[in-house]
Parts: structure tokens; sequence; C-alpha cells
């Protein structure tokens, strides 16, 4: 009779000798991989327990976001903010318990003012729906004071643009193309669309790159396209063109783009028309007489003169000339690839950038003229109520709607390895989101933000959220004490006295 027991002993005895075998053979071949290899240093003076360094770096990332960083802690977006859109796509409550984690000693925190006598609940109102590009023989009646900002086709996925574009009409909000041109993807869901013209073209651009109007007005005819965009520069990348990597360029991407398959992307770094104020006015006609619907610009905040030129040239030559809107990224704007130092050190904060901006406008004289949309990191209700008190009509975000999607900040964009499906083209990956069921997250998210944006509004003590100013809100400075923002960015003389003094 056979001894199970003793049979089974034996049996792992020997697997285990054969794995510390196989283990110590494994070693030793990969001892002296890295001792004669010549490339990396920990490696060849630390052969094997060097491989772990490179573990650990890629680990790290993880472990942080997971376990290390508290909930104010990370960048580009902390846990807070993310949590807050999650529950918002979800539908979920947003209310919180026992007290806020947030430090309101921290300087540029900006602080709402509350009314001393709000208004009644009933009292309360939706915003009204602002007219872009009056003068156009298409001009558009935008519902929402929230919208979906840029993201090319290529640089997010198929699912991606199909869930925005099917949320997008469901919150009745638009969704700008990006640069990549415009996909039947877009057109799925019904939603507005604004049609993104970058510097490369894309869509509606000639076989040497050049804007090719029969295209241009092909574009136009489509219902859904509601305004055009000339993107300048984009927060993120101020002075450099977009890029979209090789890996990325499918050839149906490829084809919609005007591209060879594999080949990668990248956009001149400006519009070879426009190498002046006058010459970028003239190329905003010409798009606005082909198209006959709004045109507007995507620039970043950078020197105040440039805004100033740019105002000043047009009330010299007549307010028609004018872009019907201006979409201001902030410096610390989102992309799908860029070069780290322009990421971090090019272009001025929206914060600072979008009360100069909007000074400006209203000196000249253009504040009906011309709709300013603010951009970069803002992605929840308070950063919304901000802008709107800072002077802008409408506020968009991208990375606000790729957490509504799913995302999780694996930062791994460029890469094509997204592990949510949101910015890779790879089946496998893209088999995760499911735009039948992501859409309806992206509207919850878009509708979520508007409602609690109004409750800030009221507790201001105004019934709408455009009808709040900049006194409304106080910015907290380095000592901790707070001063009101039209103190500290007056639109006008009455406002700059009242700073002086």
């Amino acid at each position: 009779m056979i001894d199970w027991t003793a049979w089974v002993l034996e049996v792992l005895a020997l697997s285990f000798v054969f794995l510390v075998g196989l283990g110590v053979l494994i070693a030793a071949v990969l001892f002296v991989i890295d001792r004669t290899q010549t490339e990396d240093a920990i490696r060849r003076n630390y052969p094997v327990i060097g491989r772990f360094r490179h573990l650990f770096t890629e680990l790290g990332e993880f472990f942080r976001q997971y376990f290390f960083a508290m909930d104010r802690e990370e960048l580009p977006f902390n846990r807070a903010q993310r949590d807050w859109i999650k529950r918002a796509g979800e539908g979920m409550p947003n209310t919180v318990a026992f007290g806020s984690t947030r430090d309101i000693r921290v300087a540029g925190t900006p602080l709402f003012v509350n009314a001393a006598f709000p208004p009644l609940d009933q009292q309360a109102a939706k915003t009204e729906p602002m007219v872009i590009g009056a003068g156009t023989p298409n001009p558009y009646v935008a519902r929402s004071i929230f919208n979906l900002s840029g993201m090319s086709y290529g640089a997010i996925s198929k699912p991606a643009v199909q869930a925005l574009s099917r949320g997008c009409a469901e919150a009745d909000i638009w969704m700008n193309t990006g640069e990549g041109g415009l996909s039947e993807y877009h057109l799925e869901g019904g939603c507005d669309l604004v049609y993104q013209i970058g510097t490369a073209k894309f869509g509606v651009r000639d076989i040497e790159g050049s804007l090719s109007e029969e295209k241009l007005r092909e574009m136009a005819a489509i219902p859904q396209v509601k305004m055009f965009e000339l993107k300048l520069a984009q927060g993120a990348k101020p002075g450099k063109g977009g890029i979209l990597p090789a890996a990325k360029v499918t050839p149906e991407i490829a084809k919609i783009r005007g591209l060879e398959p594999g080949q990668a992307g990248i956009s001149p770094n400006r519009h070879a028309e426009a190498s002046n104020v006058d010459e970028l006015l003239d190329l905003i006609g010409r798009l606005r007489e082909v198209s006959g619907k709004p045109v507007g610009i995507k620039t970043v905040g950078g020197a105040e003169e440039s805004f100033v030129e740019l105002f000043d040239r047009i009330v010299a030559r007549g307010a028609e000339c004018a872009p019907d809107f201006i979409t201001l990224d902030g410096g610390e704007g989102g992309t799908g690839a860029a070069p780290m130092p322009l990421i971090d050190l090019v272009g001025m904060s929206i914060r600072e950038a979008l009360p100069m901006v909007s000074g400006l406008r209203d000196a000249a004289g253009l504040k009906d003229r011309i709709r300013l949309v603010a951009s970069g990191k803002l992605v929840n209700p308070g950063d919304i109520a901000w802008a709107l008190a800072a002077g802008a009509d409408f506020v968009v975000s991208a990375r606000g709607f790729m957490f509504a999607l799913g995302c999780i900040q694996a930062l791994k964009c460029n890469k094509n390895t997204c592990p949510t499906g949101i910015t890779t083209h790879d089946p496998r990956f893209q088999k995760g989101l499911v735009a039948e069921e992501k859409w309806a997250r992206v509207a919850a998210y878009a509708t979520g933000i508007v409602k609690e944006v109004e409750i800030i509004a009221h507790s201001v003590g105004v019934t709408e959220p455009r009808q709040m100013r900049r006194r409304h809100v106080r910015i907290v400075q380095p000592d901790g004490t707070s001063i009101p923002m039209h103190i500290l960015h007056p639109r006008g003389p009455a406002e700059a006295r009242m700073a002086a003094e």
C-alpha cells in the first residue's frame, strides 16, 4: 500500500529543491548578463539586486497614489478632486461629513463670500443660454456654462469619443473635436460640435497642409458643427504643435488626418498664415466668411502686451473683425504628449491669466462682442464658479470628463497603454471602456457641475451663476488672510481706486 503522505512530502521536497536550483541558475545567468553589460551602471556594479531599483521605481507611482498620498496631496489632480467627479458621474450624493479636508490657509485659495440674506430657494434660476457670434449667418446659442474641451480622436480612443458624444448630447453641452479632425464617432451621439482647427489643419487641409476652403465648407455644412476654434496654443505646450505618437496613428486615424499609417502627427508650432495680429484677424475673417459660422481662437495667457495689441487692433479695425470667442487656456492645462519643459514652465496659470484678459477685453468695450471661455485644470464646482466670477462666460474641461469616463491618472496617455482604454488604440485595453455604459457618467458629471455651481451662486446672493462678480470671491494671501478678488484684479477705474486706497 502506498504511503500517500510520504509521497506528497517527497514530491514537495523535490519541487522545492528544483525551484531553488532554478532560482540559483537564473540568478547566475542574470549575474553574468548584468556584470558584462555596459549600459546600466547600477546593474553592472550591483548584479541582480540592481534590477530591483527599476521595479521599485515603477511600483512607486502605484504605491504613492493608493497608499501614501493624502487626499489633497497628489498632482496633477488629487484624490479629493477625482472622488468628487467619480461620485457625480455615478449620480451619487456629493455631501461630506464632519469637516473639510482642504487647508483654506493656502495662498491662492478662493473663498466665496456668503450673502447675509441669500435669495429664497424658489427665487433661484437656471443659467440663461448665451449667443456666440450674433453677427454671423449662423450664430450659436450655447445652453450650458460648462462644456467639453478639445480631445482629438487619435489622442483618445473610439469608445471614449463615442461615450463623450452621447453624454454631451444628453447633458446638452458642446463637444470640442480637438485638432485631429472630425470622425464619425463625434457625430454618433448627436451633440453640438466645435470643430478645432490646429496648425496642421487636419481634416480641412489640402495635400500641402494648407487650409482648403472646399473642405472647410464641407465641415461647416454638417448641422452638428456649430462653431470653429482656431487653435493658436494650448496650456500644456505653448509654442509647440500637437503631438500624436506614431503608435497611435492607425489607418483610420491617418485617413481622417491626412497622414500615413504609423506616421507621427506632429503639427507646426504656429499657423503659417498668421505671423502678426492683423494676419490673425484676417484669417479669422476668412474662416468665418467661408463657414458662415462663429469662429474663435484658443490661446494661452502670457504677456499682457499681446492681448492689449489684439484688442487695440480690433477696436481700430472694427468689432466685426473680432473673434467671436476666445478660449483661454492656462499653463496647467493637459495634453496627451508634450515636452516636460513646456508642461512645467511655459504659460501663465489660468488663475492669473483669466482676470487679466477679461479685464482687458472689458476695458476695450468688447465684453458683448467676444465671449470668453476658460480652460485649464477647472474640474470641480468651485473651479467653475471662480472662473465665472473672474470674468469667463463659459468653462470647458477635458480631464474632468476623462475622470468621468474612468481615468485613474495612470499618466500613460502618451504610451498607448492606458489601462482604462481612454487614450489607447490597443483593443486589449479598449474593451474595458464600454461606451454604452460610460456616456451616462459623462452626462451626470456635467449636470452635477452645473447644479453645484448654481448652489454656490445662490449662497453668495445671486440667482444664477453668470451674475457672480469678483467681489463675491476672496483670495487667500501668503499670510493666511484673504483679499477680495476685485481689489486684487480691478476691472475698471473705480475698482482700481479701491485697490489703491
